[in-house]
């Protein structure tokens, strides 16, 4: 999977009302390994009773997470969060300030089949309710910034083209963001969720 951010750094922040620092990013396609813009509530925020809110902003992290040691290929990054229970990241999404939203404004998957000339289809997907949108991700605390995308179920959609899992979207409101951003786990995780089919397009291209 690859994603589309066609926005700047400064219509991120607006969009999102956060800031945005001195973060670069002029838009474009982001791809594994590659830095790209995350929302973060701060690290003096952390969820619970007395703790105070701190404005949310925008700092650049490499998608993929490094691996576990004893991983088989400990060179490759984790893109993606399959397994919430996992030890691996259930210390981080319990912690409200390791929870991030990961701006896009489309992402690309291969589909089902190939043409006649037996090249692959590319798909295109956007949300039709928002241009701009958000995926729940996580990000790590170590030498390397870096950040993972959470994963669910496909919908309807996303299962026509075989897939097996599609990344969490969260709904274009301000609530389900700072549910993300600074709610108790056992709320935040009930929007983990496929996206609804019908507020979804997708384009196929040959590759």
């Amino acid at each position: 999977m690859l994603y589309h951010l066609r926005a700047d750094a400064a219509a991120i922040a607006r969009h999102f009302d956060c800031w945005a620092g001195n973060d670069p990013w002029p838009g474009g396609y982001v791809s594994p390994g590659q830095f790209a813009p995350v929302i973060t509530a701060g690290r003096e925020f952390i969820a619970g009773p007395g703790k105070g809110r701190g404005q949310h902003r925008m700092i650049p992290r490499i998608w993929g997470v490094p691996p576990p040691p004893n991983s088989d290929d400990p060179s490759r990054g984790i893109l993606s969060v399959r397994n919430t229970q996992s030890p691996f990241w259930i210390g981080n999404l319990r912690n409200s300030e390791f929870r991030c939203l990961v701006p896009a404004t489309s992402f690309m998957e291969w589909g089902k089949g190939r043409d006649a000339s037996g090249k692959r289809i590319r798909l295109t997907v956007t949300c039709s309710d928002q241009e701009l949108f958000a995926f729940a991700g996580v990000w790590k605390d170590s030498e390397i910034p870096t950040f993972a995308l959470l994963t669910c179920q496909p919908n309807a959609l996303l299962q026509a083209e075989g897939k097996q899992s599609m990344p969490v979207i969260l709904p274009p409101d301000r609530a389900a963001h700072d549910l993300w951003l600074h709610g108790g786990w056992d709320a935040a995780q009930a929007l983990i969720a496929p996206y609804p089919s019908g507020m979804m397009r997708k384009n196929r291209d040959i590759s």
